[in-house]
């Protein structure tokens, strides 16, 4: 049972992970490497599961993420507790931590973030990734609270729908009339695109929705959600912006659509731990408030 974990045991076993190694884990803790492995091995006993993956650096198991997110949520309340005692070190702010796609970074979170009350105070640590691999940062306990496309919980998360955060195909007009001629999923096929980096299939799946076998061409790769979109309407390539970056471009004449009628949304969600922290919440509540009026129903 967690409830029977020994502390020292868990807290070993984080130590072992952030640093990397046993070795290093030991001259954090102050003790010997023998004793580090020693904990570990008592852990891995107890919950009768391998929780480590003996490589340089270790990597934790399917079950020792289970453990190292409960050590990260220990530590955490930990911390609230000193801060509401008034024992915090320093500002004595409470922290949280999230994983937050790019495009929402640069449209409507720091809006959301804007709304937290800051009485008692907290700080922010933001982690920018794909909201794809978002959860992930959530699985791996390095983050408390994360903006995802998938529905699906993290084991001790809860999740609650954002919205739909749309995207509209567009290019610069010169790139329209000199790229595009004749039919659109032909053009596409074959004209310069933007990506937000290599994992990034959004352009790829709107061509293949029109028929088309995806973005061919030369592919740039630009990862920040302001610069995509400056990009685009350079004239470097053709490429899907967020409603909310487009829209001025477009009265601007800076850019075009090339699809009024095929916008793409992606859904959002909030992922966070089932943790009773109250500054979790009140992130929790103006990220729910935000989302409402920025995002898509």
């Amino acid at each position: 049972m967690i409830s029977e974990l020994p502390l020292d045991q868990v807290r070993t076993l984080l130590a072992v992970v952030d640093e990397g190694t046993f070795d290093a884990a030991a001259a954090v803790l102050h003790v010997t490497p023998s004793a580090v492995s020693q904990r570990v091995k008592a852990l891995e006993q107890r919950t009768g599961r391998v929780l480590l993956v003996r490589t340089k650096p270790v990597r934790p198991t399917e079950s020792g993420q289970v453990v190292v997110r409960y050590a990260r949520q220990l530590e955490r309340l930990e911390r609230d507790a000193h801060a509401a005692l008034g024992m915090g070190p320093g500002d004595g702010a409470t922290r949280v931590t999230a994983a937050v796609n790019a495009d929402s970074l640069a449209t409507w979170f720091l809006d959301a973030l804007a709304r937290v009350p800051q009485r008692p105070p907290i700080a922010f640590e933001l982690h920018r990734e794909d909201e794809t691999r978002t959860a992930e940062l959530l699985r791996e306990g390095l983050v408390m609270a994360a903006v995802t496309s998938s529905p699906d919980a993290v084991a001790g998360c809860s999740v609650r729908a954002l919205g739909r955060m749309r995207y509209l195909a567009a290019a610069h007009p010169d790139f329209v009339r000199e790229q595009l001629d004749g039919p659109l999923a032909e053009g596409l096929a074959r004209a310069p695109v933007m990506t937000f980096d290599r994992s990034d299939e959004l352009q790829d799946a709107f061509v293949r929705g029109l028929g088309g076998a995806g973005a061919g061409g030369v592919r740039h790769a630009v990862p920040t959600s302001d610069g995509f979109a400056a990009s685009v309407a350079a004239g470097l390539g053709w490429g899907l912006v967020p409603e909310a970056q487009a829209a001025p471009l477009l009265r601007a004449g800076r850019l075009v659509e090339l699809a009024p009628e095929r916008p793409v949304d992606v859904p959002l969600y909030w992922q966070q731990w089932k943790l009773d922290s109250p500054a979790l919440a009140a992130v929790t509540d103006a990220v729910a408030a935000t989302a409402a009026t920025a995002l898509r129903r």
